[in-house]
C-alpha cells in the first residue's frame, strides 16, 4: 500500500533542518576549521555560517534553511547510462544548494548582498557537464520497492547520522552522500561514509 504523500514543500524543509540538527546538538559545530569555513578569507566578515545561512533577510530562492548565497540558475549536462532504472533531473534545491559554489557560475563569496569575485578553482570545480559524475536529482521512492525495505538502512533524521544517508522527497541528492558542515571529519571529502571498503558505495550498491 503507498504511503500517503507529504507536502513537499514542507518535507523539504524538515529534511534540510534535520541535517543541521540532531540528538546530540547542531552539526555546525564541525565546520569550523573545514573547507567550508570562509571566515578567515577577508570576504568581510569572520562569522562562519553566514556565508550560507543568515538569521534574517534570506534570499529568495530558498534553497535550504536560511539561504544567503546567490544561487545558481545553470542548465546541466546530465549523467546518464543504459543500465539506470531512473533517469536523473535537473539539479532540484538539495543539489544546488552545492553547486552554488561547486558548478563555477557563482563566486564562493556572493552572500547576503555582497557581489562576490572568488570563484571555485581546481577539481572542486565541477562545471555545468555533470555527465561524469555519480548522478544527483534521482527519483527513488522505496514504497514501490517489492519485499521488505528498513527505513533505517537509509533515512534517519536523528540522532547521530554516522551509518545513514537522507533522501529527499524520494530524490538522492549531493547531500545523501556529502555532509556540508563536515559532521564527519574522520571521512574524507565530507562524506556521511567512509571510502575504505567501498562502504559509501555498498550501503545502496551492495549485491
Amino acid at each position: 500500500m503507498r504511503a500517503k504523500a507529504f507536502n513537499t514543500t514542507r518535507t523539504s524543509t524538515f529534511a534540510l533542518l534535520a541535517l543541521l540538527w540532531s540528538g546530540d546538538g547542531f552539526v555546525f559545530a564541525g565546520i569550523t576549521g573545514s573547507k567550508h569555513d570562509f571566515s578567515s578569507r577577508g570576504w568581510g566578515t569572520t562569522e562562519v555560517c553566514v556565508f550560507c545561512h543568515t538569521p534574517h533577510n534570506a534570499r529568495v530562492p530558498q534553497l535550504a534553511p536560511l539561504w544567503n548565497h546567490l544561487s545558481t540558475t545553470a542548465t546541466y549536462i546530465l549523467y546518464s547510462s543504459p543500465t539506470m532504472d531512473q533517469s536523473p533531473v535537473q539539479p532540484r534545491d538539495g543539489s544546488r544548494v552545492c553547486l552554488s559554489c561547486h558548478d563555477g557560475t557563482i563566486a564562493i563569496d556572493s552572500y547576503g548582498v555582497r557581489a562576490g569575485s572568488q570563484f571555485m578553482t581546481g577539481s572542486a570545480n565541477f562545471g555545468t557537464d555533470l555527465s561524469n559524475d555519480h548522478p544527483v536529482s534521482v527519483y527513488w521512492n522505496h514504497q514501490t520497492t517489492e519485499g521488505k525495505v528498513s527505513c533505517s538502512n537509509c533515512h534517519v533524521f536523528h540522532g547521530t547520522l554516522a551509518y545513514n544517508l537522507p533522501f529527499f522527497n524520494h530524490y538522492l541528492e549531493c547531500a545523501t552522500c556529502h555532509e556540508p558542515h563536515d559532521r564527519f571529519p574522520a571521512h574524507t571529502k565530507m562524506l556521511r561514509k567512509p571510502l575504505a571498503g567501498s562502504a559509501l558505495c555498498l550501503h545502496c550498491h551492495g549485491k
